[in-house]
């Protein structure tokens, strides 16, 4: 009896390995298939190997291998200047390291414009494009636009001061200019980090203009003050000219000297002039 018993139970022993393993053959079988076909459905999407940041880093700090990794990047979504080789990236000179210009999060692709060049500092030099210089305009909490001035953004450039007429001698209106349109700034003060928490009362800003620029708004410094007028980020269009004196100010216009006399001796000459929509006649020496 006990024999019996032992042979059946090897037998159901045998049956549920048996089962157990036809079960695997069918699940795996079952994945392979499902693997198969998904990756049938997918998309072939070519990638390159590009260098990502491993953590927050802020403007100025070195760049170290440390701090980035390799990622698998979209061929063709690849912005440029996207850094996809390590000896590109790293020069592997002593001292040839690069600085960083722009704030980056982490994940996020390195590209050449957020970083020095290898052996450069984060100064404004390295902001500079190739023809360009730069010239630093003193203002004050009115011409600074309140301290909401940052390094990237664009201004126009007013001068107001006296001009000069046919003799020589400065006039007694003011005139205020627009000299420059849509000049980049590229540092306050001492700074040219672009990651400005808080607005401050600046006393100097540089801006990056042509050499025949910086002769301009030297001239007009010297001989004037100069004010600036912050452009919108997404604002496109270019500022036309704009020239604006007391008289257009308050629509005052000079018209003709007209001469009136009364009886054979005594003469009296008068100018008309236009104030606010209002003609008013002003006594003035005759000439003749």
């Amino acid at each position: 009896m006990r024999s019996i018993f032992a042979v059946v139970l090897m037998v159901g022993l045998g049956l549920a390995g048996f089962a157990v393993y036809m079960a695997q053959n069918y699940i795996q079988g079952y994945q392979a298939a499902l693997e198969q076909e998904r990756a049938q459905r997918a998309p072939a999407i070519e990638t390159v190997d590009a260098f990502v940041m491993n953590r927050a880093i802020k403007y100025g700090e070195d760049l170290k291998p440390e701090d980035v990794r390799m990622v698998k990047w979209p061929k063709n979504t690849m912005p440029e200047g996207l850094f996809t080789k390590k000896e590109a990236l790293f020069s592997g000179k002593e001292g040839e390291h690069r600085v960083v210009l722009r704030a980056m999060e982490k994940n996020e692709p390195i590209l050449a414009i957020k970083v020095t060049k290898p052996g450069e500092d984060a100064g404004i030099t390295s902001r500079l494009e190739r023809g360009m210089r730069a010239f630093a305009i003193k203002v004050d909490v009115a011409s600074g636009v309140s301290g909401f001035l940052r390094p990237g953004d664009r201004v126009d450039v007013y001068w107001t001061g006296k001009v000069r007429g046919s003799s020589g001698e400065l006039g007694t209106d003011e005139v205020t200019k627009l000299i420059e349109a849509g000049v980049s700034l590229i540092a306050i003060d001492q700074t040219a980090s672009d990651e400005v928490e808080h607005g401050s009362i600046a006393r100097t800003v540089t801006v990056s203009v042509k050499p025949q620029q910086v002769a301009a708004l030297a001239q007009a410094q010297t001989t004037g003050r100069l004010s600036l007028s912050l452009v919108g980020a997404e604002d496109d269009t270019i500022a036309e000219a704009i020239e604006v004196d007391q008289k257009s100010l308050l629509g005052i216009t000079d018209e003709e000297i007209e001469v009136a006399q009364e009886g054979p001796q005594k003469r009296e000459c008068t100018i008309r002039t236009r104030r606010a929509g209002t003609v008013v006649e002003i006594p003035i020496p005759c000439t003749n």
